[in-house]
């Protein structure tokens, strides 16, 4: 939809513009406390099933992926110490501002998968999933902001993230399509915003 394409640059541009100092700093900062790049690249499946490289500031060692699982759970030991801050305070996801100028994400919508994990969808809920641009952030991104806490008090994190976490963000997901539209777009922004700008929480407002 060109609206939400407008709606998403509007917001996107002059956002990545007033951050790009602070991220240099993040930039540094990584690079400083650990080994390896700036960036984490991982393919995720985004809009009408094609793949794409998500981006991020990477807040674990080296070959993390290949050293466990593609989930993180508590207090996971490959994550570095300015991972633990940047994933504390979603700071982890500002480059994806970058996959939102490509046209790869929106800033609101279901969050992108691995294929791994897509591949398990129903198919028709993959269908309607599937069928908008993926985004930074939705309903399950609010509701499950504490995932990786969840996931590490589990006997079994990657069990409990299939049989239970999953299930539930693809309801969230279906209600974002089901009900999405610009206004909704603008709440979502304004409710998560404040979370990750250490602000108390604002009043429920969807």
């Amino acid at each position: 939809m060109l609206a939400k394409r407008l709606f998403d640059l509007l917001f996107t541009i002059p956002g990545f513009l007033l951050l790009a100092p602070f991220m240099l700093i993040i930039a540094i900062w990584i690079r400083l406390d650990s080994k390896g790049p700036v960036f984490f690249r991982q393919e995720r499946v985004g809009q009408s099933g094609k793949p794409f490289r998500i981006l991020k500031f990477r807040t674990m060692c080296i070959d993390a992926e290949a050293k466990g699982r593609q989930i993180t759970v508590g207090n996971d030991p490959r994550i570095t110490k300015s991972g633990t801050f940047l994933r504390k305070y979603k700071l982890d996801e500002l480059p994806q501002l970058l996959n939102v100028i490509k046209g790869e994400m929106s800033l609101v919508g279901p969050r992108p998968e691995v294929p791994r994990y897509v591949a398990m969808y129903p198919e028709d809920t993959r269908q309607i999933v599937l069928s908008v641009p993926p985004g930074i952030t939705d309903f399950a991104s609010i509701e499950y902001k504490d995932e990786n806490d969840i996931l590490g008090a589990a006997a079994n994190p990657d069990k409990a993230y299939i049989e239970e976490i999953l299930p539930a963000k693809l309801g969230y997901y279906l209600r974002y399509v089901q009900t999405r539209s610009l206004k909704l777009d603008f709440m979502l922004i304004v409710k998560v915003l404040p979370q990750n700008l250490w602000v108390t929480d604002l009043p429920k407002m969807v």
